[in-house]
Parts: C-alpha cells; structure tokens; sequence
C-alpha cells in the first residue's frame, strides 16, 4: 500500500489527475502519512504493528486529511477518524449533500467539478462515506457538504503540477451497496446527479485551457 500510495502522489506531482471514492481516498492518505511506520497487523504483512505508529505519522506527507487518529484494531472496519460513522447521519432519509457555488472566471477547476442539474444531492454510503471537516486540510477545497454539520462529501486539491478529487461514498445510486452485491444498472438511472459528479471527473481531463493572446 505504501509503494502504491507513493507511485500515485509522485504521478499527481507530475502533472496527473487522480479521482478516487470511497475507501480509495483516506487510505491512500493514511499510507502516505504512516510512510515511515507499519500501522499493518500480523495477519496483513506477518509481523505486529509498531505500537507508536499513532507518534510516527508524518503529515506532512499526506494529501487531504491532517491530525487524524488511527484505527488499529484490525478487526474493526475502519481506518482512522476521518470518516463519519452512520449513527452520526441518522438515517438515509436524512442524508443530502450540498454542492458548494464557484465562479467560473476565478474558480474554473471547482466550477467544472461541481456542474449538475441540482445542487442538493442525495447521500450514499461507503467504507468511507465522508470526511470530517476539521482533518482536512485547509489547502483542500470543499466543494459538497451536509449543511450544519461537520460533514464533506466531495474535495479538490492541487499537489506539484497535478490535482486530484476526493468523493465519499461507494454507489450514488444504491445507498448501502454491499461486498457482492449486483452492479448497479445504470441504464435506469441516465440523469442521476450522484453519477453526475463522477462523470465531471472523467471528462474533466479532456478539457483544454483557452489559448490567451500574446
């Protein structure tokens, strides 16, 4: 994970962009940062972890997330503190999401990432749902959130030359989407804002700088 986490930073350094959901977001920060410690069990990598790895974190080294606590009890299905738990949402029916307005002239990366038919979105769930807000970073940009709480669904930021986005949650069209369960057919869902964003993401690279006179 380590060797992973670090080939992906050195890519974004030079020039890439990197879109990650889910789990794919604080693990790859929790590995940068624990980069000079072995926050692995004995049942992942054959030998215990260091019991200071909480002291050892570097971050520094880190993307997004700072000042964050391990999970090391391997058999709880969490990594650190930064992702909101379920009892803190109170339910599905609670669970909306907030895209934050830019202005295209000043924030044109933001504006391009947040484009959708609504602004008010309906929340999925994750191994990682959402970050807290007060572990990120505050180079990060916001650009959704659950309105009154500490809760951010979607994140941007800019490292060496590239960028790279953030979105909690696994399937904005299945709420609780489960290790095997059926893929999503997305045929049923052509307008979904949740899958709106994601595609912002995949098209996002296509698009090209206006040449300016000289």
């Amino acid at each position: 994970m380590r060797a992973a986490a670090t080939s992906m930073k050195d890519f974004i350094s030079r020039g890439g962009f990197m879109f990650a959901m889910c789990s794919a977001t604080d693990s790859y920060d929790i590995a940068l940062a624990a980069h000079e410690a072995d926050i692995c069990e004995r049942m992942f990598d054959g030998d215990p972890a260091d019991r200071n790895a909480q002291a050892e974190l570097d971050f520094n080294n880190s993307l997004a997330f700072m000042d964050f606590k391990l999970e090391m009890n391997p058999y709880v299905y969490e990594y650190s503190d930064i992702d909101i738990q379920p009892q803190e949402i109170w339910g599905e029916d609670n669970d909306y999401f907030t895209l934050f307005d830019f202005s295209a002239k000043y924030d044109p990366v933001p504006t391009m990432l947040t484009q959708d038919h609504v602004n008010v979105i309906k929340g999925f769930m994750g191994q990682t749902t959402m970050f807290r807000k007060e572990l990120i970073k505050k180079s990060m940009v916001i650009m959704a959130e659950r309105k009154g709480t500490n809760q951010v669904k979607y994140l941007h930021g800019t490292f060496g030359r590239g960028t790279f986005t953030f979105y909690g949650g696994h399937d904005p069209e299945d709420y609780q989407h489960a290790v095997g369960d059926p893929p999503t057919d997305l045929t049923l869902y052509k307008n979904s804002p949740g899958y709106r964003l994601i595609l912002n993401n995949i098209l996002f690279p296509a698009a090209k700088k206006k040449k300016q006179k000289t």
